[in-house]
């Protein structure tokens, strides 16, 4: 069993009691990144059982360019498993491993950036058969918390998930496209939590997370609630060893558009005195969005390839930002 930093049990690997508020939401989400075969995606569940919904999205980037991508809004009537929409978790040994399953039809995007208009992407996009049978064993220890103070402190409009966890993970298993059988072995994180939130709750932030390796990864996460405030997390994770982050600073260059990122630098140091130099070049994005009562908000999506001194690496950077 994987070691547990913070007030987590063992159990917070399963889906919890259904809140009362109606935007509660309980999210599963995996990526991984096959460096040799350079493939890479992510898929996530989000229960809204108290909207009759979940959202399900799976994202898969080609060596070639292209994205495989779905998003569908899929009819749940409890919280009780993460299982919609063609999509599968399954928790085999809790805190140490899991089980990712998909199978279904996929937008072929050879130009990602199409998915600016959803509506047209999925109007013209061609589809393909794809099916996804993962195991993500963990290589790091299991952090986070079951209640964030300052959320919970918050009406549930104006929450973004008050309990949450991480953990980097190794990954294995088949992607199958139209038949055609990938095998994946690399490294990804998972991300789980549960509570209210909103995706317009939040000014912007940045999430960057990073595989280098079984002994070593990083995760920086720096969030806004305005254009002033920012609450900092992170973790640099070595073997079982976890060194929380003391303070990082994200800086981008973006394409001429001024909201898609294409490099990213992190400047991180950790509360043992470490300090890292990161470098990311965005190697595959996709634009993705989240609309509710008239806001617009942006989810950029960089498959990154990380460099932190002779070590190279892959990983995510999500940056969100709310736009007009």
């Amino acid at each position: 069993m994987a070691r547990i930093v913070g007030d987590l049990v063992p159990e917070d690997d399963y889906t919890h009691p259904l809140g009362p508020e109606p935007n509660f939401n309980e999210s599963m989400y995996f990526n991984f990144f096959d460096r040799a075969r350079r493939v890479g995606g992510f898929v996530r569940l989000g229960n809204r059982a108290n909207e009759g919904r979940a959202e399900m999205t799976v994202t898969l980037y080609l060596p070639d360019g292209r994205v495989l991508f779905t998003f569908e809004r899929a009819s749940i009537s409890h919280n009780d498993a993460f299982d919609a929409g063609g999509m599968r978790f399954e928790v085999l040994e809790p805190t140490q491993r899991l089980r990712t399953r998909y199978s279904g039809k996929l937008l072929e995007l050879r130009e990602p950036r199409a998915m600016a208009d959803p509506r047209r992407a999925f109007a013209e996009s061609p589809r393909k058969r794809v099916s996804l049978d993962l195991v993500h064993e963990a290589v790091g220890p299991m952090y986070g918390g079951r209640a964030d103070r300052e959320e919970s402190g918050r009406e549930a409009s104006q929450q973004f998930a008050k309990a949450h966890y991480e953990q980097h993970m190794a990954v294995k298993g088949e992607l199958a496209i139209d038949g055609e059988v990938l095998p994946i072995d690399g490294f990804g994180l998972r991300d789980h939590s549960w509570g209210p939130r909103y995706w317009q709750a939040i000014h912007s932030y940045e999430w960057l997370t990073l595989n280098f390796g079984p002994d070593f990864g990083a995760m920086v996460s720096i969030i806004r609630r305005d254009a002033k405030s920012e609450r900092i997390h992170g973790v640099v994770v070595r073997g079982d060893s976890l060194d929380p982050l003391k303070s990082a600073s994200v800086t981008a260059e973006y394409e001429d558009n001024g909201l898609y990122h294409r490099r990213v630098t992190a400047r991180l140091e950790t509360q043992g005195g470490e300090r890292l130099d990161i470098r990311g070049d965005v190697v595959s994005f996709i634009p993705l969005r989240n609309r509710r009562d008239g806001m617009v908000t942006h989810i950029g999506e960089g498959m990154t390839e990380w460099r932190c001194g002779d070590r190279v690496g892959y990983g995510l950077s999500e940056f969100l930002r709310q736009v007009q």
